[in-house]
């Protein structure tokens, strides 16, 4: 039997997304967002407030980066969602963590993330019911250490964190459970 329960925005689960963007003085602005996807092979949307003071600083700067967060991490990830930019100026400085300029157009690479997406601005959606920035992935780096045999990201090794809007709580990423575009072969028949 179902039941009915609140109403909460966004899917379940979320990721949990590090976003950065270096300001005109090489500052570092840096937020957290659950709400955030592919929308490509190669794009990524954040649906985030236009009044952020890293939303603000993303849209100057053209480049920003998209990291997932990790359970190592979850104490600074959590802080730079609950910390804001607007009336605490030295905030990334207060999480410990470290940033260096990317390749691919120089956002902010902070080095403790184990994954890193470097973003060119493709666009602001800015509707009555939306606001989204749409990133173009111009560089993926990882950390040696939640690489796989093949080379590829391994989120097992990653220990990414996923939050869950229902209860407010950031989760750790189970354990694979099946492979995609392989699982429903069966029905295939």
């Amino acid at each position: 039997m179902r039941k009915e329960v609140n109403i909460q925005a966004g899917g379940y689960p979320m990721p949990v997304l590090m976003i950065a963007a270096y300001d005109e003085n090489k500052k570092v602005e840096m937020m957290n967002a659950a709400w955030g996807m592919a929308c490509g092979g190669d794009q990524i949307a954040l649906f985030i407030s236009s009044g952020h003071k890293t939303t603000q600083t993303l849209k100057k700067a053209g480049v920003f980066s998209v990291s997932i967060a990790d359970e190592a991490n979850i104490v600074p990830a959590d802080f730079v969602g609950i910390a804001s930019g607007n009336t605490m100026p030295d905030k990334f400085e207060k999480t410990g963590l470290h940033a260096v300029p990317g390749e691919a157009g120089g956002a902010p690479v902070i080095e403790e993330f184990p994954v890193c997406y470097e973003c060119e601005l493709l666009e602001e959606v800015n509707t009555g019911n939306v606001h989204c920035i749409v990133g173009k992935v111009k560089k993926v780096t990882a950390d040696e250490k939640v690489l796989g045999a093949d080379g590829q990201v391994d989120p097992e090794k990653v220990h990414p964190l996923i939050f869950d809007q229902f209860g407010r709580g950031y989760y750790k990423l189970g354990e694979k459970a099946g492979q995609a575009w392989d699982a429903g072969n069966v029905l295939m028949k």
